[in-house]
C-alpha cells in the first residue's frame, strides 16, 4: 500500500469518526421520535468516482419516494431520505399508528409523517456536525418528493462533481432492533463542507 492510500485510508477513517459522532445524536432522535421503534447507524464514509456513484448506491431508474433537505450557503449539501413504495407507507402508518395505505396518491398525514422524520433526522444531523465543524448551517425544510431516483441525485451531486471527479458520500441505515430496513439516507457535502470537516480533522489531530 503508498503513502497516499494510507493518507487516504486514515483521512477518510477519521471522518467516520466524526460522521458516526453525528450519527450517534441523530440515533438518539430517532429512537425518541419513533418511541423506540427505529435506530439509525452509519454504514459507510467514502469517496467514489462520479461515474461509479449510482451503481455503488444501488439507485436506478425506479421510482422512489423520497424525502430531501438541503444546507444552504457555502457550507452546505443535501441529504436525502429514500424510500421504495412498502417501506415509505410502513413508516409513515406506524407513525400514525394506522395500517399502511392503499391509495395510490398519498394523504396529506402521510406525507406529513415522513417530511417531520426528515427534519427531525436532519436537524439532529445538522446541529452536530454544526458543534463539530464550529459553523452555523441553515437547513431548508425537508420536502416529500416521487421521482426517479438517479434524478435527483444528479442534482443532488452536481455542486460537488465541478469540483473534482471523486465525491464524499456518506451512507446511513435503519433498523428496527436488529432488522435491517430497506431506507436509507445519503448525505452528499458540498466542497465547503468538506473543507470544514477536513479542518476540524486537522484541528483533532
Amino acid at each position: 500500500m503508498t503513502d497516499a492510500s494510507c493518507t487516504q485510508t486514515d483521512r477518510l477513517e477519521l471522518l467516520r469518526e466524526l460522521f458516526a459522532s453525528a450519527t450517534h445524536d441523530a440515533s438518539a432522535a430517532m429512537c425518541r421520535w419513533t418511541e423506540g421503534l427505529i435506530t439509525v447507524t452509519l454504514d459507510e464514509v467514502q469517496e467514489i468516482p462520479l461515474e461509479d456513484v449510482a451503481s455503488e448506491l444501488k439507485i436506478g431508474d425506479e421510482l422512489l419516494t423520497m424525502v430531501v433537505l438541503a444546507l444552504q450557503g457555502e457550507v452546505g449539501g443535501n441529504m436525502i431520505l429514500v424510500f421504495d413504495e412498502t417501506n415509505g407507507r410502513q413508516l409513515a402508518a406506524s407513525l400514525l399508528g394506522r395500517q399502511p395505505g392503499t391509495d395510490p396518491q398519498w394523504s396529506e398525514l402521510e406525507i406529513s409523517a415522513l417530511t417531520e422524520t426528515g427534519n427531525i433526522l436532519g436537524c439532529a444531523y445538522m446541529n452536530a456536525l454544526t458543534r463539530l465543524i464550529d459553523t452555523e448551517l441553515f437547513p431548508s425544510a425537508p420536502y416529500f418528493i416521487q421521482d426517479y431516483g438517479i434524478s435527483v441525485l444528479q442534482q443532488a451531486l452536481m455542486a460537488q462533481a465541478m469540483t473534482g471527479d471523486d465525491l464524499l458520500i456518506c451512507r446511513i441505515g435503519f433498523r428496527r432492533k436488529t432488522q435491517e430496513l430497506d431506507w436509507r439516507v445519503i448525505f452528499v457535502p458540498n466542497q465547503g463542507m468538506r473543507q470544514a470537516l477536513e479542518g476540524a480533522l486537522h484541528s483533532a489531530a
